[in-house]
C-alpha cells in the first residue's frame, strides 16, 4: 500500500471532507426490469463516492476543499484524481493502495430514475485507517468544518469526528444508506448537521416514518435535534424535505421534476447546505439553495453538474 502524507496547504482549505470515491456505472432501463433475463437499457460511468461528489460540488461554488479518501492503484484511480483536481479539489490527503481497486458502485433505474438496487464494492476505503486520519490532524485542526460519510470504518469514523470535535471543528455527515446509517447512533450529540433520507433517519430515531405525513417528517427531525444534532435534513424523495433545528424548522414539497440520473443529488444538497453556513447564508435559505442543487442534479446524466455555481442556483429557484 502507497500512502501519500504530503500535506496541503492546510490554511488554504476551510473543508476537509473524508469518506468514498469510486467509479459509478447506472444502468438505465428502457422498460421494465424482467428477471433471469438481460434487459436494454442505456449504461453510463462517472465518477462519484458520497464525499467526493460533497468534494467536487463544494469546490464548483467555490469553497476550498482537501479530499481524504482511498483509491486503487489502478488506471481509475488515476482518472478520478485527474478529474477532482481538475475540479478544485485538494487531492493530495488520498491514499493509493494496491491491496483494492478503486471503489465501484454499480445501480439500475428504472424508465422515470427511480432506484431499483444497487452493488458497491468499498474495499478501497478500509485504507483510510484510523493512524492515517490522525497523521491528517494538522489538517483537520484548521479546518472550518469537516464532513463524513459512513462507508469509513466504525474506527476511522470514530477517530475522524473525535480529532475534529476536539478541535472544535463543527461536523456535518451523511448516513449514505440504510445498512450503514447504524454507524452514526453513538455520535449524533456531536453532529453540527445530518442528512438522512426517512428509511435512514428512521433508523437513527428508531422509528418508522411515512414520508407522505408532514407531520412524522418533522416529528423525526425534531428527533434528531434533541438528541444533540443542531440541523437535522431529512430527504423523502417525491415527497420533498423537511428540516428541523433548535429554534426552527421547515418543509420543502417535492418538485415535480424529470429525473435522468438520482445518483448525486443527495449529495449536491448536502453541499450546498454546508456552503451555505460556511457563508452565513440562514438556514432556511441554504436549504432551499440545497433543494434547487439536488433538482439540477437529478436532471443531469452524472453524480455532479460541472457548471454549477452559486448564480446559477439562485437563478433555478424554484421554492
Amino acid at each position: 500500500m502507497q500512502m501519500d502524507f504530503e500535506d496541503p496547504l492546510s490554511s488554504e482549505t476551510s473543508v476537509v471532507v473524508i469518506g468514498a470515491a469510486g467509479v459509478d456505472l447506472v444502468g438505465r432501463l428502457k422498460n421494465e426490469l424482467q428477471r433471469d433475463t438481460s434487459n436494454p437499457s442505456q449504461i453510463r460511468s462517472s465518477f462519484g463516492g458520497v464525499a467526493r461528489n460533497v468534494a467536487e460540488n463544494l469546490a464548483r461554488l467555490g469553497q476550498r476543499v482537501s479530499l481524504l479518501t482511498a483509491v486503487g492503484d489502478d488506471q481509475m484511480g488515476d482518472q478520478l484524481l485527474e478529474l477532482t483536481a481538475s475540479a478544485g479539489v485538494d487531492t493530495h490527503a488520498v491514499v493509493r493502495t494496491s491491496d483494492w481497486p478503486t471503489s465501484t458502485y454499480l445501480a439500475v433505474i428504472n424508465s422515470k430514475g427511480e432506484l431499483q438496487f444497487a452493488l458497491d464494492d468499498m474495499r478501497a476505503i478500509s485504507a483510510i485507517s484510523p493512524s492515517f486520519i490522525l497523521s491528517q490532524k494538522k489538517l483537520i485542526e484548521v479546518a472550518q468544518m469537516v464532513f463524513v460519510d459512513t462507508n469509513l470504518t466504525k474506527d476511522s469514523l470514530r477517530t475522524a469526528i473525535n480529532l475534529a470535535r476536539k478541535a472544535g471543528v463543527p461536523v456535518c455527515a451523511n448516513p449514505t444508506s440504510i445498512s450503514l446509517a447504524k454507524k452514526l447512533l453513538p455520535h449524533l450529540s456531536k453532529l453540527q448537521m445530518v442528512t438522512p433520507n426517512h428509511i435512514e433517519a428512521g433508523i437513527l430515531c428508531e422509528r418508522v416514518i411515512n414520508p407522505a405525513s408532514r407531520q412524522d417528517t418533522l416529528d423525526a427531525a425534531k428527533c434528531l435535534v434533541s438528541q444533540g444534532v443542531e440541523i437535522a435534513i431529512i430527504t423523502l424523495a417525491k415527497f420533498g424535505l423537511c428540516y428541523a433545528t433548535s429554534e426552527t424548522y421547515g418543509f420543502i414539497p417535492g418538485i415535480k421534476s424529470e429525473i435522468v440520473d438520482p445518483t448525486g443529488g443527495g449529495d449536491a444538497l448536502t453541499a450546498t447546505i454546508i456552503f451555505g453556513l460556511l457563508n452565513q447564508i440562514p438556514i432556511d435559505e441554504a436549504v432551499r439553495l440545497g433543494v434547487s442543487a439536488a433538482t439540477l442534479t437529478l436532471n443531469y446524466p452524472g453524480a455532479v453538474v460541472p457548471d454549477l455555481s452559486l448564480e446559477k442556483l439562485y437563478n433555478t429557484l424554484v421554492i
